[in-house]
């Protein structure tokens, strides 16, 4: 099976309608094709060609999207490379999914700079050169490869298929409908599913789409409540921020906004009732990067009555918990369908990633009795901060690069800003200040990673087989 061009399809379809707006500019479907055909002559001339890969580090502005719908004209895959990250994380990525080009934009270049880097002002010089269109692209091309961390501590690069993407515009479609004049906030980035993915619906649904580069809680209380957007993806921490500010102007949202998908961690019923006070409905989610977005999804309706639950799957998906027989059982959730990964990339290539066609996903939860997912606990030591996911044995792997420590442990406890932070627990081996140590961390790891408080320990909780035991971390706090 083959889909037709997206990039050329929607441009035949509905090429008058806005595809793009950032700040005082905006884009037609016509012109983002004209402008992505443009871009990719230019890559050819660079050498990219059909099936190469290509990594990508770009905040999240216009030509970020210009280069990545070049690829896509290419028939390129994409290493999407976090922006956030310290260049030694970067160096893992860009050798572990073996990236034959590397494009960034020049106000980023020196975090890749030991890679040979094509800048985006060097693409922007070049002169295109012929190229052949693909006109299908076959569902199973592999359009972008994303990395996420394990529990290993070593990120995992993840396959996400022209298919992957496709079912799930068409499952959130069928979820919250769509019409013409949609307009999509984007303010999360475009290198995490979350941001790519609306991309991924624009194209799918003829949607226009709001770029923000970063975050701006009080512009984007002002579009919700101006009706200049109708849909927003977040995570809770950008939730109750905007609601302050929505809340402090005395406004509401505008008719015209239709909902919030909120994501990256269970949403305070209380944030909920003060959004629904707002006018503001808020669509609590569940999906991981190997899912290409949400899985399941918790309607508005049902926010007070099924409290802490991620809601049901979209239609095209299914969810099950392994090994239980009735309802309220906790065990591993198990998801199936046409959103899942058909695999990783690199070290981690040969990973099965479904077992009988179901994504063993390491997270704990329970179905009620209607089907409603509950998550217990996220990969069970995971942080999530601020929306952002962060594995405890990824921070002390650096910790335990250093030569003053023997041992590290990691845990997260609750803020009230992020929803949860990472703090460290240390044994020395030689005298050492926390100041150093984080210090050291900053070098290393993305500037969220890094622990919020370190403290020092004569020894650490540990099992019969010599296991940390993280649980018992979070009792010292």
């Amino acid at each position: 099976m083959t889909y037709p061009n997206w990039l050329s399809q929607r441009s035949h379809l509905s090429g008058g309608r806005m595809a793009l707006s950032f700040q005082e500019q905006q884009w037609t479907f016509a012109e983002m094709n004209e402008i992505a055909l443009e871009y990719a002559g230019k890559l050819t001339a660079l050498g990219v060609a059909k099936e190469s890969r290509v990594a990508i580090l770009a905040r999240s502005n216009p030509e970020f999207v210009f280069v990545m719908y070049g690829c896509m004209h290419v028939g390129c895959e994409m290493v999407m490379l976090n922006e956030r990250l310290a260049p030694p994380e970067l160096a893992y990525q860009i050798e572990d999914s073996e990236a034959e080009f590397v494009l960034v934009d020049d106000e980023l270049k020196e975090k890749v700079k030991d890679y040979n880097p094509i800048l985006f002002s060097s693409i922007r010089e070049a002169v295109p050169a012929e190229f052949e269109i693909q006109h299908e692209w076959e569902k199973g091309r592999t359009i972008s490869i994303m990395y996420t961390s394990g529990t290993t501590g070593n990120p995992k690069g993840v396959r996400q298929t022209a298919e992957n993407h496709f079912s799930s515009a068409v499952s959130s479609a069928l979820n919250i409908g769509i019409s013409p004049d949609d307009v999509w906030l984007c303010s999360v980035p475009l290198f995490h599913i979350s941001g790519f993915s609306i991309l991924m619906r624009s194209l799918i649904y003829g949607m226009g789409v709001r770029l923000y580069e970063k975050f701006d809680a009080e512009r984007s209380a002002k579009e919700i409540c101006s009706g200049t957007v109708t849909h927003m993806s977040m995570v809770g921490v950008m939730l109750e921020r905007i609601l302050r500010n929505v809340e402090e102007a005395s406004l509401a949202a505008s008719p015209r906004f239709k909902a919030i998908l909120a994501g990256g961690g269970p949403i305070p019923v209380a944030y909920i009732k003060r959004a629904e006070q707002c006018g503001i409905p808020v669509l609590q989610t569940y999906g991981m990067t190997e899912t290409s977005s949400q899985t399941t999804t918790l309607q508005s309706a049902d926010a007070e009555r099924k409290i802490g639950s991620s809601g049901k799957p979209l239609f095209l998906y299914q969810v099950k918990i392994d090994g239980t027989a009735k309802a309220g059982e906790k065990g591993e959730i198990l998801i199936h369908g046409p959103q899942v990964t058909p695999g990783y990339i690199g070290r981690f290539s040969g990973r099965k990633v479904q077992e009988e066609g179901w994504l063993h996903t390491g997270d704990v939860g329970y179905l009620d009795e209607e089907g409603f997912l509950f998550v217990v606990d996220r990969r069970s030591d995971l942080i999530v901060s601020g929306g952002e996911n962060i594995y405890p044995a990824e921070i002390e792997k650096v910790l335990l690069a250093h030569p003053a420590v023997r041992e590290a442990g990691v845990c997260g406890v609750p803020d009230e800003e992020w929803g949860e932070v990472p703090v460290a627990f240390v044994v020395l081996n030689e005298s050492a200040e926390a100041d150093e140590l984080l210090a050291y961390c900053r070098e290393q790891i993305a500037s969220y990673k890094v622990p919020k408080r370190l403290s020092f320990a004569d020894a650490l909780p540990r099992n019969a087989s010599n296991k940390l035991l993280r649980r018992e971390l979070k009792l010292w706090n």
